[in-house]
């Protein structure tokens, strides 16, 4: 608006000289200090407008910046949080690779002594077969010696049978013959027989299980 105003050379009073301004009458110099009021009015409307522009956009860059900082400060402590969970995170990394190297240790440990306890069990297993198939022996030996006892006692009580019947025929005469002439009184199991006390005089259970080798090969 002042270009506007002031484009013509002779209303700008700071070109004119003052031999100039004595000419002008006292209406034009009037009018001129009117217009350049005016025109100040006008520069100063429009530097109040100007100056109303630069503060709002200074309230627009303050209200950014605040937001700015607001964000940077939220930045801030979550950086903060990061870098807290990071060192707990590592933190728990070194103990999980602690605690790793640990379990390791243990699980070698543990395989050791289960391989120990597997070749002591292993050895105790091969010891108990070993005892058992020896019990079984045993058992054999002990069903042979009860068949052998009970072959002996079937024997004996037949040879007491024909002994008795004998006797009954003969009127008594075995009686009064001697026991160690070979006769069937002696070889019947008499009551001083060592044969009878060993075979009837003891229970089978005082038997050893090698006792059958030591009995006395019978007729």
């Amino acid at each position: 608006m002042a270009k506007n105003v002031t484009d013509d050379p002779r209303d700008d009073l700071n070109k004119i000289s003052d031999e100039e301004m004595f000419r002008f009458s006292k209406d034009e110099l009037v009018r001129r200090l009117r217009k350049l009021n005016n025109e100040k009015m006008n520069l100063m409307i429009e530097h109040g407008n100007m100056i109303k522009d630069v503060n709002r956009r200074l309230q627009v860059h303050l209200h950014e910046i605040r937001s700015l900082k607001e964000v940077n400060q939220k930045l801030q402590d979550d950086n903060h949080e990061l870098r807290e969970l990071c060192c707990f995170l590592d933190d728990d990394r070194q103990k999980g690779k602690k605690l790793s190297r640990e379990w390791q240790r243990f699980g070698r440990y543990a395989a050791s002594v289960v391989w120990k306890e597997v070749g002591t069990y292993q050895q105790k297993l091969q010891e108990l077969e070993a005892h058992q198939e020896s019990v079984v022996r045993e058992n054999v030996e002990f069903k042979e010696i009860i068949v052998m006892l009970e072959e002996e006692r079937n024997g004996a009580g037949s040879r007491n049978s024909i002994d008795s019947q004998s006797s009954l025929t003969n009127g008594g005469s075995g009686n009064v013959r001697d026991v160690g002439d070979g006769s069937s009184t002696s070889s019947t199991g008499s009551g001083g027989s060592p044969d009878h006390h060993r075979s009837h005089g003891l229970p089978l259970c005082t038997l050893s299980p090698f006792s059958w080798r030591l009995l006395p090969a019978r007729a």
